[in-house]
């Protein structure tokens, strides 16, 4: 029949089962529904027959049961999904058996096998994923905002470069064009009087691929989006049509980059996600982190140093995604400053969107290694009126503005340091493993054999 939805109905024992047989039925009535299989999921308040064969009498259908009638079997449900080729799982339980932490548990094993879970006045949907792309890819992709995914997709991408598999980036953003467009990083000089022509004609050169461009020297492909979902899916990009352009450009892969906790729609053959150690820690172990985390074939933790984040937290959030990614590799990092150009003995206006806590430990890192003098910074890069009262602060004492490539980093902070005469230098920010430079080489091992399995993966599906 076509539309029909094989159907995984969940329940429980603190209903009583005339009620629940009721709704199975109504259910099964509906044209576009077939129930293949029901799983008790716990709960004895309303049952009179507690025997598996006698549920299933009373139900009038096979109901699978868990080995312990007191634990919902979140394993047994993945494998009848598997088992019936299921199209959605309907839950019909409720408190106490199910709570909200349960749900998001019993979600995330729906969502992580391509079906919707639902309930009375909810619904999950699987991540959109566009199978458009004709050359291999990875996705990077975070469990939230300002972890690090721009810094590490540039980082990914010279990596890349340099073993000669010419990669381009596809990004999307908050501010991103209307039409995906393409910034040949490999071709122009972006300098700050580059980006200026471009805020002054209305484009946000701050956005990503704009970012990633300037750092990597590489083809970027530039989209935007609105709005994004509990599970990673937005309500608009025109990411597809970038993925698209991306077939088209010279290169040979393709790096999908995400926005925020968003996650980019397309298909791509392997992923790697950042974990930010300064998140809540419930974030990460429940709602959708643990199904972010599903996804990786490679976790980069980052912002792993006080105050962000203690040794302990680390540690106990390593031990989370081994629990449950047991076969993602798992690296700890934390980002240090890196000017593109030389500021040795130069008094230095500093604009980042690290937060003011971290202020003295990346003051120190570029004094330190660079040679300058920072004489005022900010925290504010993605705040304009904070911004704007730091730069009046400080731009007098300053030969150069410092600044990250984001957010407000052209149409203030560039603009103002040009207008008052000083040097623009941009900044980029490396992931730099636990432990020191020494283990840097694990980091870049990692990103490559995610590539190098990426376009295996690819090989082996055009086969």
């Amino acid at each position: 029949m076509k539309g029909l939805r094989k159907m995984i109905c969940l329940v429980d024992g603190e209903h009583y089962l005339p009620v629940t047989k009721s709704a199975l039925d109504l259910l099964d009535s509906l044209e576009h529904n077939e129930i293949v299989a029901v799983i008790f999921i716990g709960g004895t308040e309303k049952l009179r027959e507690t025997s598996e064969e006698g549920i299933s009498e009373k139900l009038e259908r096979p109901v699978h049961f868990g080995e312990d009638h007191h634990k919902i079997p979140y394993e047994l449900i993945g494998e009848m999904i598997e088992k019936y080729d299921a199209d959605v799982v309907m839950d019909l339980s409720d408190e106490p058996i199910v709570d909200y932490s349960k749900r998001f548990k019993l979600a995330t094993v729906a969502l992580e096998r391509g079906i919707p879970y639902e309930g009375p006045d909810f619904k999950f949907d699987p991540l959109t994923e566009h199978d458009v792309l004709k050359k291999p890819s990875l996705k990077i992709l975070g469990t939230g905002k300002r972890i690090g995914k721009t810094a590490v997709s540039a980082y990914a991408a010279r990596l890349i470069h340099n073993k000669k598999y010419n990669p381009c980036i596809v990004a999307m953003g908050r501010g991103g064009p209307e039409k995906p467009e393409i910034v040949r990083g490999d071709l122009i000089k972006i300098t700050p009087e580059y980006l200026m022509e471009q805020s002054n004609k209305g484009v946000h050169a701050a956005s990503d691929h704009w970012e990633d461009a300037l750092m990597s020297r590489i083809l970027t492909i530039g989209c935007r989006r609105c709005g994004g979902g509990m599970v990673g899916d937005v309500f608009i990009t025109n990411m597809k049509r970038g993925a698209e352009l991306a077939n088209g450009v010279d290169a040979d892969f393709v790096i999908m980059e995400g926005s925020g906790a968003a996650i980019p729609p397309i298909k791509t053959n392997r992923h790697i996600v950042l974990v930010g150690a300064n998140q809540p820690i419930q974030n990460l172990e429940e709602y959708f982190g643990p199904f972010r985390i599903k996804l990786a074939d490679l976790i980069i933790i980052t912002m792993c140093e006080e105050p962000m984040s203690s040794p302990e937290k680390v540690k106990r959030i390593e031990k989370f995604i081994k629990d449950i990614n047991p076969e993602a590799e798992i690296i700890s990092t934390v980002f240090r400053p890196k000017p593109l150009e030389d500021i040795k003995d130069k008094n230095i206006l500093f604009a980042t969107t690290a937060p003011d806590s971290i202020k003295d430990v990346l003051v120190t890192y570029l004094e330190d290694n660079y040679g300058c003098k920072v004489v005022g910074t900010t925290s504010h890069l993605s705040n304009r009126p904070l911004l704007q009262k730091d730069i009046e602060k400080y731009i007098d004492e300053a030969d150069i503005m410092l600044t990250e490539l984001k957010a407000a980093a052209v149409d203030v902070a560039t603009k103002d340091a040009l207008n008052a005469g000083l040097g623009v230098v941009y900044c980029d920010n490396i992931p730099m493993v636990c432990g020191g430079e020494a283990e840097q080489k694990e980091l870049q091992d990692a990103i490559i054999n995610v590539v190098e399995k990426s376009i295996a993966d690819f090989k082996a599906n055009r086969e």
